[in-house]
């Protein structure tokens, strides 16, 4: 299966790599390797994630963020890589 990743998720995974890189050097880098592992991980379980506005969504296994895809022929759409802790109404706004 073939995974592309939009330009908003890649501004996603940047905003997120500065967030947690000014925490702690080092940890930018980490968490933008755990996310990477956890969108190439869709090659094998993409599709089996619920559906929420309108997208797939997957947890990260470290860090609290939410993917979401969407999934075609083939191929998988990373449309938004988004921390999981902020405003719901915000989170449907992005992406509605």
């Amino acid at each position: 299966m073939i995974i592309s990743i939009s330009s908003d998720a890649e501004a996603d995974l940047a905003e997120g790599y500065w967030f947690y890189e000014r925490q702690s050097t080092g940890l930018g880098d980490y968490f933008r390797s755990c996310l990477i592992a956890d969108i190439e991980s869709l090659a094998y379980y993409g599709g089996i994630h619920e559906v929420e506005y309108g997208y797939h969504r997957s947890l990260s296994k470290r860090f609290p963020f939410c993917v979401y895809y969407a999934r075609g022929d083939g191929m998988l759409l990373v449309v938004a890589v988004i921390d999981a802790r902020r405003d719901p109404l915000w989170i449907r706004k992005r992406l509605v």
